[in-house]
């Protein structure tokens, strides 16, 4: 334990914020994956972030910002330092006039999701299913079934990581394919407004449920993953070569190019990060010997 964290430690009894040592990162990634955080702290307010980086930016230590780990491959030595996990205790959403919810950046996008369907607003639908936080959804612009977080999210607020206050809006977001201005991390979203339109609360609630129904279909959602393994290349998807260079079921150790949906590697049981790392490694020089295509990761590896 460091003299460095250990003063983090005090800070947090101090401001009262919940924090552990020692937190197994598997235990919060839909991987399964990942070693010990050094220090894993869940503030529950804007203003124990803003105590916290400023304190870790003072004693020099490095902060690495999770939500719901849906997109995270956490190293098997885990993380250094100081962990700042945005979960349920920040996951407050509340709705303004004119079609706005704004939501902090820990609530889930299940549950933003429901929100807006239960005050009859649409235009959130696409993101029915996506296992993350608001927050991390528009660090990665999300996306799925023809919709982007690009298309409903107006203005973020955010915290630098030395803990000063600011937000982004309209062409500032910088939104981009499974990009933003976000993402490399410069600066820890805390609260996230959506512009959504008036619709029929059973048409929306009908389109949730199908597109549920075609995720539950299509994707291997009983095996821990983290989503898509890799972005859509600009020839075709990436789930489509992988599969046409005849790489489904390819494993190293635990993990596994997904026998139902190649675009997933899955977590069998007992996947190291190095499994996933190598077996990612391997898809990618075949895919590229097979097509002349060089797949992009899309899950974020944190060594």
């Amino acid at each position: 334990m460091s003299k460095r964290l250990t003063v983090l430690e005090e800070y947090c009894q101090r401001i009262g914020c919940p924090y552990t040592w020692g937190e197994p990162m598997a235990s919060h990634t839909t991987f399964k994956i990942g070693g010990a955080a050094d220090l894993f702290v869940q503030p529950t307010s804007e203003f124990q972030i803003m105590l916290l980086l400023g304190a870790a930016a003072k004693e020099r230590t490095p902060v690495t910002v999770v939500g719901r780990g849906s997109n995270l491959l956490v190293a098997d030595e885990g993380i250094r330092g100081m962990v700042l996990c945005l979960g349920e205790g920040f996951g407050k959403i509340r709705l303004e006039d004119g079609g706005r919810l704004v939501c902090q950046a820990g609530a889930s996008l299940a549950s933003v999701c429901k929100a807006a369907m239960e005050h009859s607003l649409t235009g959130l639908e696409f993101a029915w299913g996506i296992p993350g936080t608001i927050g991390g959804a528009v660090v990665m612009n999300a996306g799925a079934y023809g919709g982007e977080m690009k298309d409903v999210v107006t203005r973020v607020c955010h915290l630098t990581m030395e803990g000063t206050a600011g937000e982004l809006a309209g062409p500032k977001l910088d939104f981009a394919y499974r990009h933003s201005a976000y993402s490399d991390q410069t600066a820890c979203v805390t609260q996230v407004t959506v512009q959504l339109q008036p619709g029929d609360r059973e048409e929306i609630r009908a389109r949730m449920k199908e597109i549920g129904a075609r995720r539950t279909d299509k994707q291997p959602l009983e095996w821990p993953s983290a989503g898509s393994t890799f972005k859509r290349p600009a020839q075709g998807y990436a789930s489509a070569l992988i599969d046409q260079c005849g790489l489904k079921g390819l494993r190293v150790g635990g993990a596994q190019v997904s026998e139902k949906h190649a675009g997933f590697i899955i977590n069998t049981g007992g996947a190291t990060c190095a499994d996933v790392v190598e077996l990612m490694t391997q898809v990618r020089e075949e895919v590229f010997r097979q097509k002349q295509v060089l797949l992009e990761p899309e899950v974020k590896v944190l060594r």
